[in-house]
């Protein structure tokens, strides 16, 4: 069993998260909250489950042989996270790209490692350069590209409350230091092309 599934780590968020409705003032005997500890404990352990999954592994299962060296693109990837620093949610897009270099991996896989690093406590600056290293250590293309434009609910509710800002973050890798390939890269997940 994983760390973050296990029983031990249920029963502690559990009862954490019953001593905090009791802080704040809440009956936990009350009807509407007799099992939010439970959910909430829950649904931590969802949110944060990648934590106990490896994005190496994940390429690593799904990658080929093939010789294709022109640029894959998968845009709009939802992605989910919380932010480490008041854990409330982030929420948006990741568009990745890369140029093979004689590897190519599954499609899925790409969406799935953006899942296990936005799965985690972050910062979208982080979480950025953290898919686009993991493509790159792994598949070791000619470029990988990352850009992932997000709305953070600690920016919308509280803070600030800005409830329309959007925050944009990009890294790029190889080829795509290059003015012209990373301009294509931009045009192509500017554009809706369906």
């Amino acid at each position: 069993m994983k760390k973050l599934e296990s029983e031990i780590v249920y029963d502690k968020l559990k009862h954490n998260f019953n001593d905090i409705l009791n802080l704040v003032g809440e009956d936990t005997s009350r009807n509407g909250l007799i099992k939010t500890p439970h959910r909430a404990a829950k649904s931590m352990q969802f949110l944060l489950k990648g934590y106990d999954q490896d994005p190496d592994a994940i390429i690593q299962k799904a990658m080929f042989d093939e010789e294709y060296s022109e640029m894959v693109i998968v845009k709009d990837i939802e992605l989910y996270s919380l932010c480490e620093h008041h854990l409330l949610p982030i929420f948006g897009k990741a568009h990745v790209a890369y140029i093979p270099n004689k590897s190519i991996v599954g499609l899925s896989k790409i969406a799935r490692v953006v899942d296990v690093f936005a799965r985690r406590l972050q910062v979208q600056e982080r979480l950025t350069n953290q898919i686009l290293e993991s493509l790159q250590k792994n598949l070791k293309p000619l470029g990988v590209a990352v850009v992932i434009e997000a709305q953070h609910m600690c920016m919308m509710m509280r803070g600030v409350q800005k409830q329309n800002s959007v925050t944009t973050t990009s890294a790029f890798r190889g080829a795509f230091n290059k003015l012209e390939t990373r301009s294509e890269f931009l045009r192509l997940i500017s554009n809706d092309l369906h």
